[in-house]
């Protein structure tokens, strides 16, 4: 089942990706993280209560809160990063990046969890790579996106805090329920977006987001507590040498999405990017 969960995993996160792009069209994509957090928190908890996993918070040891909180860090620094890069530059360029954590998360997977690297797994390792790479090489379409390449460097930060949060999490949540380890590290991520918010002076733009961006970064919230629901239920059961991987095919969701919404179109080796690194990660599922 663990499989199942990673795959609907990845459709949560590339519907996350084109609903939050619609929610920060205008707000500042600080503000829209600490907003969707507590949706995502809310969801998370409602979950917990849902599977009666609550009353398992004593008997959590020290060990694991250390390192559910050290991966909620990691992931409030990945999302912070990750919407920066999609309110500066297109989607089709930021999410390519974004998912090149699998490589990293694959090699750190290997080192620090002892969760060998097969034939298979090296091959579908030097695809991810090489088909990043040309997703990432595509020149601009049309789009009123600012000039500056500051993205690139939000993208980039994603992608590495997000492989550290995939190891954390699988240490995190290897003695606890899931759905409660979900909720425990949405509550420090929620803590440390609102800290950047207060930090960064931007209380004040929360009162001139638009009803419709509201909506949209409401919505992203519950795709993404979908999302970390069904993620960490398979890290829980499944190794996150391969449950990482699948979830990283949301990259087809949301190229789809954006092409249909943003008219976001690839190129050629755009393509052939996208048909490597699906192969790639397919590649992973190989025994």
């Amino acid at each position: 089942m663990w499989v199942v969960f990673a795959f609907g995993s990845a459709f949560f996160a590339g519907v996350t990706s084109i609903l939050a792009k619609c929610g920060i069209k205008k707000t500042d994509s600080t503000v829209a993280t600490a907003i969707r957090t507590i949706v995502v928190l809310v969801f998370s908890w409602l979950m917990a209560f849902i599977v009666g996993s609550e009353g398992e918070i004593g008997s959590i040891t020290p060990h694991t809160l250390i390192f559910l909180v050290l991966s909620g860090i990691a992931t409030g620094a990945s999302w912070l990063c990750y919407f920066k890069a999609l309110q500066l530059g297109d989607i089709n360029k930021v999410v390519p990046i974004d998912k090149s954590s699998t490589v990293l998360t694959i090699l750190l997977a290997a080192i620090l969890l002892g969760e060998g690297i097969t034939l298979y797994s090296g091959v579908g390792i030097a695809l991810i790579a090489v088909g990043t790479f040309l997703m990432i090489e595509k020149k601009d379409v049309k789009s009123d996106v600012p000039k500056n390449k500051r993205w690139i460097f939000y993208a980039l930060g994603s992608a590495g805090f997000a492989s550290l949060t995939a190891i954390l999490g699988k240490v995190g949540i290897s003695d606890v329920e899931s759905n409660l380890g979900t909720a425990i590290r949405t509550g420090v991520v929620l803590m440390m977006s609102w800290i950047m918010v207060l930090v960064t002076g931007k209380r004040k733009e929360i009162k001139c987001i638009s009803k419709k961006e509201l909506g949209f970064i409401c919505l992203s919230g519950l795709a993404t507590g979908g999302s970390w629901l069904c993620y960490y239920k398979a890290l829980h059961e499944g190794p996150a040498s391969v449950v990482v991987p699948i979830d990283k095919l949301s990259i087809l969701v949301t190229i789809l999405f954006s092409y249909i919404v943003f008219h976001e179109k690839l190129s050629k080796k755009t393509a052939f990017g996208l048909i490597l690194t699906v192969g790639g990660t397919l590649l992973m599922l190989v025994k």
